[in-house]
């Protein structure tokens, strides 16, 4: 019971998911940190506030909504998801679509029809149904597209 799991935990999987979630909580506090430090002021200023505007609230009835707070986390997500995106998601698209395998080769089978004697589904450049073996002509257009000569 003990080796099954040591060998769930030693998987490469769990230990890439480990690193990934230790380095994007310290980035997540390098972000909220700059955040708190620079853009929340500079909105405060901006705003006419001044200081620090994650501590402004606003109350009704005694009920006391701190919609500073929210206003903080949200700039703070805004920057940690454009620095991950510009930084990460573009460059790794771009290394994926390098090194992607551009087959364009055509699948000559994956235009179909029907047989017009059983109505079976047949490949558009058959020139003999599959089920029934009646002699058909291929649909040109299959033909030109797949880059082979009509027949006749």
């Amino acid at each position: 019971m003990l080796n099954g799991f040591k060998d769930f935990i030693l998987r490469g999987n769990i230990i890439s998911m480990a690193i990934g979630l230790a380095v994007g909580s310290a980035f997540t506090a390098v972000v909220t940190g700059f955040s708190t430090a620079f853009i929340t002021p500079l909105i405060g200023l901006a705003t006419g506030s001044v200081g620090d505007f994650s501590s402004a609230e606003f109350a009704i009835e005694g009920t006391v909504f701190p919609y500073g707070k929210f206003l903080a986390a949200a700039i703070a997500f805004l920057i940690t998801a454009t620095v991950l995106y510009f930084a990460v998601v573009v460059p790794m698209t771009k290394v994926q679509d390098r090194f992607a395998k551009h087959d364009d080769a055509v699948d000559i089978k994956a235009a179909v029809r029907d047989c017009p004697r059983c109505y079976t589904e047949i490949p558009a450049i058959a020139s003999r149904c599959a089920h029934c073996t009646s002699e058909i002509e291929p649909d040109p257009k299959a033909l030109a597209f797949a880059g082979l000569p009509a027949q006749r």
